[in-house]
């Protein structure tokens, strides 16, 4: 037999037979909504960096400016704070749907009344990293203090620090580092899995992960191949929503995470679909719609290891 190197990644997980989550009131599926608040926080030459913003916006294929602002970026960043989170914050009130906010600390200070909803409708707010940057090159202590500066910012901001965190581009160093800088319940910088689970930790304590989704996730209405229309969005969402709903009366319930940006869906020709998804699992009993933290508290109770 060839032989097989040792590695470091888990090709194996829960395996054949995947563990009973146990949500409260038997649930058959979780669904959680995540809201990332980002605009103001992404690459900017006013912030000093060496290229203009390029990533997820309306302008697809869109190239990094060196040393130039690039307006057009700029202003389509600026439509999700001053107006598409609006719309997502009335939707999800209206609806009485718990969310958690992905918070870009930079931009959380940049916008105080959007913070100030946040928290008046109970949504969870976890760490987003300081900035909403790439961070494979950035040197080790760099990270480093951006993670020291998102906990501290973010307590004075919010009124209280982040337990969960999701830095979106991590270097390899990241999960070390956010578990050196403690007090985070859990990280969501992997998509490996339907269901938490632990991973070794840095003190010898088991680290929580809760997988997040690039598919399940708006940024498809601005990504080569992805949604083109609002039908498409809903679709995808409720084939997902039905499958893991029927896998959990097969006795075997999992969790879905549906990925949301204000300059995205909280455009009107999309923020309709979401709406009819929202309805869609409000619709069916047995479902759990928590916020990322009620997740990570009940794994910490119910499925800690020995």
């Amino acid at each position: 037999m060839t032989n097989i190197l040792p590695s470091p990644r888990d090709f194996v997980g829960y395996g054949a037979q995947t563990p009973d989550p146990e949500w409260p009131d038997d649930a058959r599926v979780a669904v959680q909504f995540v809201i990332n608040y980002e605009e103001g926080g992404e690459s900017s030459i006013l912030e000093g960096d060496p290229r203009s913003e390029h990533l997820l916006s309306e302008i697809v294929g869109a190239a990094p400016w060196e040393g130039q602002r690039n307006l057009n970026i700029e202003s389509i960043y600026e439509y999700g704070s001053r107006a598409g989170f609006w719309r997502l914050h009335r939707l999800f009130t209206e609806l009485e749907m718990p969310a958690t906010v992905y918070g870009v600390t930079l931009a959380m200070a940049r916008n105080p009344e959007a913070v100030r909803a946040m928290n008046e409708a109970g949504w969870e707010i976890a760490s987003h990293g300081y900035r909403w940057l790439e961070y494979k090159d950035v040197p080790e202590d760099v990270e480093r203090e951006h993670i020291r500066e998102a906990v501290r910012l973010h307590a004075e901001v919010a009124g209280e620090r982040p337990y969960g965190i999701y830095q979106g581009k991590p270097s390899d160093n990241t999960l070390r580092l956010v578990q050196e800088e403690g007090g985070f319940l859990y990280s969501s910088d992997t998509y490996a899995d339907d269901l938490p689970y632990w991973v070794p930790g840095i003190d010898g304590e088991p680290f929580l992960m809760i997988p997040y989704t690039l598919e399940a996730n708006d940024m498809r209405f601005v990504a080569a191949q992805g949604f083109n229309s609002g039908d498409q969005f809903f679709t995808y969402l409720k084939d997902t929503f039905d499958t893991l709903y029927q896998e959990g009366v097969d006795g075997a319930p999992k969790m879905m995470s549906v990925g949301l940006h204000c300059r995205v869906v909280g455009r009107p020709g999309r923020v309709a679909a979401l709406r009819r998804f929202l309805e869609y699992v409000q619709s069916h009993a047995r479902v759990w719609t928590p916020r990322r933290i009620d997740i990570a508290r009940h794994w910490h109770e119910h499925h800690r290891p020995a």
